[in-house]
């Protein structure tokens, strides 16, 4: 099991990205560790596409101050090299997210 945590800023950026194989991401976190709330866009993203409309898994969530979104209810299979999950959120140095995933 692999355990991978970015900063988040206001522009999508990756959260995990599938290198090799077939990946599982098992859980995702988003902490906001910040005074106020965020809203957080995650996209999962194949190979050669972008983060938007048409890759979006979670829009405008709201997290509010001092709490962290958990993911875990559905497992995302990875399935090609490129494959990634991306994340945004409404505030920079506001939120953490850690991603945990397994090789299968």
């Amino acid at each position: 099991m692999a355990i991978n945590n970015v900063a988040l800023t206001t522009t999508a950026a990756n959260i995990f990205v599938n290198t090799s194989g077939t990946s599982a991401i098992t859980t995702i976190h988003l902490c906001n560790y910040s005074s106020g709330a965020v809203t957080a866009n995650i996209y999962a993203v194949p190979a050669g596409s972008i983060a938007g409309s048409s890759t979006i898994i979670y829009s405008n969530v709201t997290i509010t101050s001092d709490n962290t979104l958990i993911i875990n209810a559905e497992k995302f299979i990875l399935g090609s090299a490129g494959d990634r999950i991306m994340a945004n959120v409404s505030a920079n140095s506001t939120t953490t997210a850690t991603v945990s995933s397994i090789g299968i």
